[in-house]
């Protein structure tokens, strides 16, 4: 029951734990996004630099506000006519663990549409990082059964949502917006 693994999930989150979890693109790793420790747990299992910055999933424009500021317009038509999981990258972020954000400052957001990760993310009232569940530089595994081993035993927790499903996703799309406005798409 989705309730039952929420609460579960919240619960290792809310400890400043791992975890290994569904998203409405990939599999990912994720953690409480405001847990400096957290995130640096997060870069070690991946063999990842802290200086490449890993994405926040929040559950809608509220929580969105909370952690970037006002929305610009732009953004704001973005999310409104996306067909397909879209990350933003925010040219300036605020209330996020600070070895999350790029060099520049900048973070890229996505609103979820998943309803597990929506609910996580209502449960405990934070952003949550998410990053593909794979070391860095390896191909992002497209299901569950393509993680390596290795991921799955240095997370503290890994969800049992969705392991079973064998239909390949991919990434989102990500879209750069500038503080003069401008807007670059750097993964359609």
């Amino acid at each position: 029951m989705i309730e039952t693994e929420v609460k579960k999930t919240g619960a290792i989150l809310q400890s400043g734990g791992t975890i290994l979890y569904p998203t409405d693109t990939i599999w990912g790793i994720g953690c409480d996004a405001t847990r400096q420790e957290s995130v640096q747990n997060i870069y070690s299992i991946k063999q990842r630099t802290d200086s490449k910055s890993m994405l926040v999933l929040v559950n809608g424009i509220t929580m969105l506000e909370d952690y970037i500021g006002s929305i610009p317009l732009q953004a704001k038509e973005l999310i409104e006519i996306a067909e397909k999981p879209t990350t933003i990258i925010y040219p300036v972020a605020r209330n996020l663990a600070a070895n999350l954000l790029a060099p520049d400052g900048s973070i890229g957001i996505r609103i979820t549409s998943d309803p597990f990760c929506s609910l996580l993310i209502e449960f405990t009232g934070r952003p949550i990082v998410s990053t593909s569940a794979n070391i860095s530089g390896e191909p992002a595994p497209a299901m569950f059964q393509d993680i390596r081993k290795s991921i799955c035993e240095q997370v503290d927790y890994v969800v049992n949502w969705r392991k079973d499903e064998h239909s390949t996703s991919a990434p989102s799309a990500i879209i750069k917006l500038e503080e003069d406005g401008t807007i670059t798409t750097l993964r359609p």
